[in-house]
């Protein structure tokens, strides 16, 4: 991987490693903009070696500069990945350390730099961060529980336009990922009337939740993509779905809580394939929202629900694809608060 080349047709900023090792503290932090104010980096804690870590932490970061930037956030984006320590995470003071040394890592990048949750990592988690640094935003905020209405809400908005209601009463609807966020969404949505598919790479978690959910169809993974459906739900760890997969699909719209399922040249496959695809950054920004703000979850969703009808409305006007539009707004956002200079010295929203 050449990543200085990465980081720049990306645009990043910076990309710094971090170690240290009596906690087991390994971790890839890339800064992909502070144009509209320091970057909310989420944190992630998942088993993977050091290019994957390194290739996360740059996806996710330009992902959340996008995300900040549509829901209206004086904030930019960035991303902290840490490799799972050798030791493991059953020890509660290993975590704690392990968390303390990332905080004090962070300490020196206050000015740039604001830590919040994201995969495998809680609001216990960064509650530990937050004794080393002030760089923290959501340790009061259930952000996958938020997150999920959001994608509910925003879901329902992406369906009036794809499949002409926003009612999802008798809507057949695959998930692909049931971890919080996809748990969430799944209890929406069978509550309206949903007709759910699910699969996880960790099948007892899906059967868990068909316990709990009536009528709810159980598939692996593979499977899954093959699955009749109006809308393809990805709320895994990111690229569920290759681009040689798009032939496959049988839905009509793509719409999750999953950062990054599809590569730019997935979005061109499904574009050409006439699916609807409603990208990560516009649908899944509620918790990152709440965590930012004083809004509350219905509040946080709303402001999803608004922005998705508001990315249908222009993708209507001008015949463009829904993801073209939301990218091209969140840009827009971005060339124009920071040609006014000094951006990031006020951080309400």
């Amino acid at each position: 991987m050449q990543i200085l080349e990465e980081m720049q047709s990306r645009g990043h900023e910076a990309l710094t490693l971090l170690h240290h090792a009596p906690s087991g503290l390994r971790a890839a932090l890339a800064v992909h903009s502070t144009v509209l104010g320091p970057a909310i980096a989420g944190v992630r804690l998942r088993e993977q070696d050091e290019d994957l870590a390194i290739r996360g932490a740059l996806a996710l970061s330009e992902s959340l500069t996008l995300k900040a930037a549509l829901a209206g956030l004086n904030y930019g984006g960035g991303a902290c990945v840490l490799m799972t320590p050798e030791c493991g995470m059953d020890d509660p003071h290993a975590r704690e350390a392990l968390f303390r040394a990332l905080g004090r890592q962070i300490r020196p990048m206050e000015a740039r730099v604001v830590l919040t949750e994201d995969i495998g990592v809680s609001a216990g988690d960064i509650a530990f961060v937050a004794q080393e640094t002030r760089s923290t935003l959501g340790m009061h905020t259930d952000t996958s529980a938020v997150t999920g209405y959001g994608v509910y809400r925003g879901m329902k908005a992406a369906a009036r336009f794809a499949l002409g209601s926003e009612s999802m009463r008798g809507v057949r609807v695959a998930i692909l990922g049931v971890g919080a966020v996809g748990r969430a969404l799944a209890t929406h949505l069978h509550r309206e009337g949903a007709r759910l598919t699910i699969a996880d790479d960790r099948p007892e978690r899906a059967e868990a939740l068909a316990e709990d959910l009536d009528g709810v169809t159980v598939v692996s993974c593979e499977q899954i993509l093959d699955a009749p459906c109006d809308i393809l739900a990805p709320c895994g760890y990111g690229h569920s779905i290759r681009s040689t997969d798009v032939p496959r699909l049988q839905c009509r719209l793509i719409a999750g809580g999953e950062h990054h399922p599809l590569t730019r040249r997935g979005e061109d496959a499904v574009k050409e394939a006439g699916i609807v695809y409603m990208p990560d950054f516009a649908i899944n920004a509620a918790g990152l929202i709440a965590a930012a703000t004083t809004l509350d979850m219905n509040q946080a969703a709303e402001r999803v629900y608004q922005t998705v009808g508001r990315i249908t409305a222009a993708a209507e006007q001008y015949g463009k694809a829904p993801h073209v539009v939301a990218r091209r707004m969140a840009e827009r956002r971005i060339q124009l608060i920071g040609s006014l200079g000094g951006a990031g010295t006020w951080r309400s929203a």
